[in-house]
């Protein structure tokens, strides 16, 4: 009889990998490729991570941080996101939408005239909305591609109150584990 339920649950469960009912807990990650900037121009100049914790009723809690570095070296856009999504019941593919909130800000070694970075602009806040789309390779993992659209129009120059507009566009890689 054991062998009899062991083999059922074994050939369910190689059946039925790609239906999110047999996982109670997913944990992703990620890394950002490219960034493309909304007012033109892209940079693949760009690192850091993404997380995610999935829940068992298809939400989810994660955390974007990742940076952007000029060709020269010397400048860096830093983001820093907190995310929620759901998990879109589809079978065979896993679709995740979701939406953020964070910051950026605007760093480098030397602004000029001696001043640095924080002495010129101010930190600004950024939402993104972002779509994910996983594919399983095997029972317990999954390769997801994703694209978050980040809009970031109020880093202000200190001096002159200006604000600068740095919204645009990550697209990334990463890898999720279900148990």
């Amino acid at each position: 009889m054991k062998k009899i339920i062991l083999t059922v649950f074994a050939a369910s469960s190689l059946l039925l990998y790609s239906t999110q009912a047999f996982a109670l807990f997913s944990v992703s990650v990620g890394t950002p490729l490219a960034y493309s900037f909304a007012t033109g121009g892209s940079n693949s100049n760009t690192e850091g991570y993404f997380l995610g914790v999935q829940l068992p009723f298809a939400l989810g809690l994660g955390m974007d941080s990742h940076k952007v570095g000029s060709d020269t070296g010397t400048t860096e856009l830093h983001t820093n996101m907190y995310n929620l999504f759901y998990q879109l019941p589809i079978p065979v593919i896993n679709l995740i939408l979701g939406l953020g909130t964070g910051n950026q800000e605007y760093k480098c070694d030397d602004a000029g005239n001696g001043l640095s970075c924080s002495d010129v602009w101010d930190k600004g806040s950024a939402t993104q909305l972002y779509t994910s789309l996983g594919f399983p390779i095997i029972p317990l993992f999954d390769l997801h591609i994703s694209y978050r659209m980040i809009t970031s129009k109020n880093i202000k120059v200190k001096a002159t109150g200006a604000k600068t507009d740095f919204s645009g566009s990550v697209a990334g890689i990463g890898l999720a584990f279900n148990f």
